[in-house]
């Protein structure tokens, strides 16, 4: 009798607790559904869609912006099937918004403020097809939106050149890869460099003269302080990135490493240097005729040890790489002498996940 009455007892208990969740989750259905009907969605397309997610992110009103792919006639395509630009889809973002707090018309003004629409073959530093800016389309009422505000545009002066963006209607919509989704967010230093590097803002800036629109807001990028970097570096490679240090010479990770691929900073993940310009100095250190981005690696006089040398360090992170000299190889004559513990390495079959596509140009056959 004992039993009987507490197995009832547990199946009473089991049978209130499904009916509370049940009861939760009719809740947030509703509440979800609520939601939907007071959020609309729409596809912008701007060159690199880490950049124009990060661009409409900052809007006030924007709930979220998907980094993906649209326009082709492919389904399901894949980064490196996008990329490589035979596919007929360009990389775009879905923002899902509150048009109670930001319109469609405002939108098309943030989406013009942040391309380049004279430019037919590209965004900025990312060339080709798959990188051309457009707008895409739900419903008539937005196609007619898109023209006008083009036609505006147009007619403003704001450029000497014809506005070539194109207004298309949307067809399917496939998500990018979850690495590809809040880059910004993710990989805030790399991004960063790609960003300042790709010539993107320096653009913005002369074109538009400060003139942000109400809708942007700012955000801090979160730059890792030393602490965190002494959680997250080996001992070695904090000594030398961060105190300028020196690795043992031929007891390194790289100085014999002859895999294809590219270095990038330890700390930041900006790219540095490339196997293809990597060579056998003799030294025990990784050494190279050249940096890959020019742009990433800054050059300071070094007086220590009682010697004039030219130190290397990296431009965003400011890492200490090592030491550059005029004993190298053609073409250049130089030899960037660079310590492993400063870099990261990438492999050229691993450059488009590990978010480095551009760069596989240079080791395809």
């Amino acid at each position: 009798m004992k039993n009987t009455i507490i197995t009832v007892l547990v199946m009473a208990a089991v049978f209130l607790g499904y009916q509370q969740v049940r009861s939760m989750d009719d809740k947030m259905e509703k509440l979800m559904d609520k939601m939907a009907e007071h959020t609309q969605s729409a596809v912008f397309a701007g060159g690199c869609f880490w950049c124009t997610e990060s661009d409409f992110e900052k809007v006030d009103g924007v709930i979220e912006a998907v980094s993906g792919y649209t326009g082709g006639r492919m389904e399901n395509p894949t980064y490196k099937q996008v990329s490589a630009g035979g596919t007929d889809h360009v990389e775009a973002i879905k923002v899902a918004y509150d048009p109670a707090k930001v319109s469609y018309d405002q939108l098309l003004d943030i989406f013009w403020r942040h391309v380049d629409p004279t430019d037919a073959g590209g965004q900025f530093v990312d060339r080709g097809d798959q990188y051309r800016s457009a707008i895409f389309y739900a419903n008539d009422k937005e196609r007619q939106m898109a023209e006008a505000s083009k036609k505006a545009l147009n007619a403003s002066g704001r450029f000497e050149r014809p506005v070539v963006t194109e207004i298309l209607p949307l067809g399917p919509f496939y998500e990018a890869e979850d690495y590809h989704q809040d880059y910004h967010k993710k990989n805030p230093l790399r991004y960063n460099w790609y960003r300042s590097g790709s010539g993107r803002d320096r653009f913005l800036e002369m074109t538009w003269a400060g003139e942000e629109t109400e809708m942007e807001k700012k955000v801090e990028v979160d730059i890792p302080t030393d602490d965190q970097l002494k959680q997250t570096l080996t001992p070695l490679q904090y000594l030398v990135a961060r105190e300028s240090g020196t690795e043992p010479p031929f007891n390194n990770e790289y100085w014999d490493n002859h895999v294809p691929g590219i270095y990038v900073d330890v700390v930041s993940g900006e790219p540095l240097f490339s196997s293809t310009d990597k060579f056998d100095s003799g030294t025990g250190w990784p050494s190279f005729t050249r940096p890959l981005q020019p742009d990433n690696v800054v050059e300071k006089k070094d007086t220590g040890y009682f010697m004039v040398r030219t130190e290397v360090r990296s431009k965003h992170a400011d890492s200490h790489l090592g030491h550059v000299f005029s004993d190298g190889p053609k073409p250049t004559g130089l030899r960037y002498c660079i310590n492993s513990a400063s870099m990261k390495f990438i492999p050229a079959d691993q450059l488009e996940e590990a978010g480095y596509g551009g760069y596989r140009s240079l080791f395809e056959k």
